[in-house]
């Protein structure tokens, strides 16, 4: 490989390769923080759903005990359940007065199971702290914060 003159040869230093998390240190979801997420879930519904959202929203104090556990068994087995993966796509002109028959002028809107964005943000919340917290992550890195309790 030629090298162009006047250049050294640069000396490499490696990151060091540290584990950012297991499976095992994903801390537990609570009853509590289940009910604030659902308590602050929009009444926007997916055809998907087998759950309608006011069924969700109006029985809070069962609810959040359901998806709390769903979520633990989740975390710890980390696996996601099969039945939440699927999605309604809808295709969205991207703007008025595109042609309708390019499929590059379309923008997929997917609409995923109630229960599916509950499990999601709870998630993140915990994968967002862990990332934060590793050894690895740089703070001069930046981080896309979403909204904590709000779910569309």
């Amino acid at each position: 490989m030629a090298r162009l003159p006047g250049l050294r040869q640069s000396t490499k230093f490696p990151d060091p390769i540290t584990p950012v998390f297991s499976v095992n240190s994903i801390p537990s979801v609570t009853s509590t923080e289940a009910f604030k997420l659902l308590s602050n879930f929009t009444d926007k519904s997916s055809p998907m759903n087998f759950v309608p959202t006011s069924l969700l929203k109006s029985c809070r104090s069962t609810f959040p005990k359901l998806i709390t556990t769903l979520a633990n068994l989740s975390f710890s087995q980390g696996q996601f359940p099969a039945a939440f993966k699927s999605a309604s796509v809808t295709l969205l002109l991207k703007k008025p007065g595109l042609n309708k028959s390019a499929p590059a002028n379309y923008r997929p809107i997917s609409n995923i199971i109630n229960i599916s964005k509950i499990i999601e943000r709870l998630f993140l919340n915990r994968f967002q702290q862990l990332v934060i917290q590793s050894p690895n992550f740089n703070s001069h890195q930046i981080m896309v914060s979403l909204p904590s309790q709000t779910l569309n």
